[in-house]
């Protein structure tokens, strides 16, 4: 596939290594002289010019793209460039920084194809990290929900149930279901939950230490403290 990213900066740059490094053609489209030559030193196909300009995209070839990325920091030239590729027919992917924002996803949801929040998905990146393997959070979804994945422990107040019998907080919902050595999948009501199975559960912030403290225990909960 083709693929046509406004932005060599970070989060740019890091996206190409992965598209390329799966076989896909990327063009990068870059404002900055210096952030474009540090691309091409990586053998990259840069165009110079300002992504939220229809020649600048035009050069880059957009017409035979699969999809665009408008993945720069400024969320104006990321929303241009969007526009203009749909105009092309080309899926969208549209960077927004300020995710805290709910009113900025509402207002761009419909008019592109995805929104991604890269500094978002750093923090859930750290956060898994000082949370350690029992606990791992997956997305969040909005300014108060999240889904995480939780592994059963021995201690947990759990075990030996079934998912039918499991009782979660009413700003909780369980999601999938997965034996220890299995991968997740729909919950089937009468599977006995096991140390080492895994549960992927969206919850509202201030129900995760309920949560928490019923799938795995009191003795991760001490460990863990708040999410």
């Amino acid at each position: 596939m083709r693929f046509v990213i406004i932005g060599a900066g970070r989060v740019g740059l890091r996206t190409a290594r992965v598209l390329s490094a799966e076989g896909h053609e990327v063009v990068l489209i870059e404002r900055d002289a210096d952030v474009a030559d540090r691309a091409r030193t990586e053998g990259y196909d840069v165009v110079e010019g300002d992504g939220a300009r229809e020649p600048v995209l035009e050069e880059a070839g957009l017409a035979d793209a699969d999809a665009l990325g408008a993945l720069t920091s400024d969320l104006n030239t990321n929303f241009a460039a969007c526009m203009i590729a749909k105009h092309h027919g080309c899926r969208t992917i549209l960077r927004i920084d300020e995710d805290y924002r709910e009113e900025i996803y509402r207002k761009y949801a419909d008019e592109v194809d995805e929104i991604v929040y890269p500094e978002r998905l750093g923090a859930i990146g750290a956060k898994n990290a000082l949370l350690g393997g029992d606990i791992r959070a997956i997305a969040d979804i909005a300014q108060h929900l999240q889904v995480v994945e939780l592994t059963v422990q021995s201690d947990s107040p759990t075990k030996g149930y079934t998912i039918s019998e499991l009782s979660l907080p009413a700003d909780a919902t369980l999601l999938a279901f997965g034996k220890a050595d299995g991968a997740l999948s729909i919950p089937s009501p009468d599977e006995s939950l096991e140390e080492g199975d895994r549960l992927a559960v969206l919850a509202d912030f201030e129900a995760l230490d309920d949560v928490r403290q019923l799938i795995v225990g009191s003795r991760e909960a001490a460990a863990a403290g708040g999410v």
